[in-house]
């Protein structure tokens, strides 16, 4: 149940409102979601609630990119090793990953500068939509957040920024591969070795391969949740404008100028 009904006469929408999230339209930076993309492929689709299509290209991004051992061929590039670099590579599997790598940037940057066009539209029609749905399993309604809660929640285990906005889908995606990161990294091994002294047996047993994605993850996190959470305040407020403005700026109320009046 929510508090909406389309009259079919709406051509955009701003957002959308459901159990499992808040969908919206807003202006974004092509070449930071391009950006994203780059650091990540996926990320930038996901930025843009390109769920479907970033979900795809996330899965692929940690397929290829451990059947080619890129990671892995990247610490030895950057410690000098050129050598070992182009021995671990595996090029049957690393030709297949540059034309999907390129795209994914490609793709984010052409989506993002279309969706702010549809943004402008959508923002001077300016169409009524939900802003608070209940249901059996979830209640989301549009309010005010904390962007600094977001950062804080995504610092101490990504996804729990998402959580917190209410952005569930993207949330248990993003702490269900960070477990799978810090498992087969071996980073909390490491983190325990480190603790007790031993440094050579802590960078002996972490997973270079795994360990390279985590910086990623977490940095995507923390901007995702922030960028949402500072978006949602502007849509709550856009939102509760237009209602107070429908609703009650039609009663005009005369208010005396001076204390004479008054009497």
């Amino acid at each position: 149940m929510n508090n909406f009904n389309s009259t079919n006469k709406e051509r955009r929408f701003k957002a959308h409102v459901s159990a499992l999230g808040t969908t919206q339209l807003h202006l974004r930076n092509p070449y930071i979601i391009a950006w994203w993309s780059a650091a990540f492929p996926g990320f930038g689709h996901l930025l843009l609630s390109k769920y479907l299509r970033g979900y795809a290209l996330f899965i692929w991004e940690i397929l290829v990119n451990n059947m080619a051992n890129i990671n892995h061929a990247m610490v030895y590039s950057f410690t000098g090793n050129i050598e070992m670099a182009k021995e671990v590579l595996e090029p049957r599997w690393m030709l297949l990953y540059i034309p999907v790598y390129i795209y994914a940037i490609w793709d984010s940057y052409r989506t993002s500068v279309d969706m702010n066009k549809v943004f402008i539209l959508a923002e001077h029609e300016n169409a009524d939509f939900n802003s608070y749905t209940i249901g059996a399993l979830e209640i989301n309604y549009l309010d005010k957040r904390r962007p600094i809660m977001a950062i804080i929640w995504s610092l101490f285990t990504p996804g729990l920024g998402q959580l917190y906005i209410h952005r569930v889908i993207t949330a248990i995606f993003t702490m269900a591969f960070m477990i799978l990161f810090v498992y087969f990294s071996n980073i909390l091994v490491a983190f325990h070795y480190l603790f007790l002294g031993e440094i050579a047996k802590a960078t002996e047993v972490m997973n270079p391969q795994w360990l390279l994605f985590i910086p990623s993850h977490f940095g995507f996190s923390i901007y995702d949740s922030y960028v949402n959470t500072v978006e949602n305040n502007k849509l709550y407020e856009s939102e509760q404008r237009k209602f107070l403005t429908e609703k009650y700026q039609q009663y005009r109320v005369k208010f005396p100028n001076t204390m004479e009046e008054v009497k």
